[in-house]
């Protein structure tokens, strides 16, 4: 009888070696990258585990840090507008003397006190000594060019019969211009004695009709008494 060409059950076991049989490392073993994704998930696990008051502020420290910036802004706006407010310390006004044979009388004596302390935005200049007599200035908060009255002058020599007169509230004005200096001088000719007031361009209107408000309510009116031409 033949033999069978089969191999047999022998041989069929020895034909499948050790590595035919074994399992797969990849199902015995999970990869590197599952494992870190396994670690990962357990990591977050545990994050949010942990409390979330360690990575928070307070509000009310929020609310500090807020407002705190807000407070300082608000106190310099203040202290600001305080310096402006205040009033600026002006030097003493030195004035130069000026022929004044009336200052002594009894119309200066009259209109001086009840001259007011302001002159619209003007106000009232300490005069350095000597001063000259019955004479007041008046200068902005910040100084400059001042408003000066002089009582008791002399006619103007300028003053005639040919002069133009300008009459603001009762009071007769005569006026001269000093171009050089930027200035005018009003001279009320219808007194007892003859008043001059001198302002700085641009000053406006509110100093000439103060003094006329006072003058007509100090002293009466008199005949003007123009030079000759």
């Amino acid at each position: 009888m033949a033999e069978s060409s089969d191999p047999t059950a022998d041989d069929r076991d020895e034909a499948t070696g050790p590595e035919d049989t074994a399992e797969p490392s990849a199902l015995r073993k999970a990869s590197p990258g599952a494992e870190a994704a396994d670690d990962a998930s357990h990591d977050d696990d545990s994050a949010d585990d942990t409390p979330a008051a360690d990575s928070q502020y307070s509000p009310a420290l929020i609310a500090t840090a807020v407002a705190l910036p807000i407070v300082l802004i608000v106190g310099v706006l203040v202290a600001a507008f305080l310096i402006l407010r205040a009033p600026v310390e002006r030097e003493p006004l030195a004035l130069g003397p000026v022929p004044a044979p009336a200052a002594d009388g009894p119309a200066c004596a009259a209109l001086l006190p009840a001259l007011p302390a302001d002159l619209g935005d003007y106000t009232k200049s300490t005069l350095a000594e000597p001063a000259p007599p019955a004479t007041r200035a008046w200068q902005l908060p910040e100084g400059g060019e001042a408003i000066v009255l002089r009582c008791g002058l002399d006619r103007p020599l300028e003053f005639n019969r040919a002069s133009p007169l300008q009459e603001v509230d009762g009071v007769k004005w005569f006026q001269i211009r000093d171009e050089t200096a930027k200035t005018g001088t009003w001279f009320a000719v219808d007194r007892e004695t003859y008043i001059a007031l001198t302002v700085p361009d641009g000053s406006g209107t509110a100093a000439v009709q103060t003094v006329s408000d006072t003058i007509t309510a100090t002293l009466p009116a008199q005949p003007i008494n123009p030079g000759e031409l």
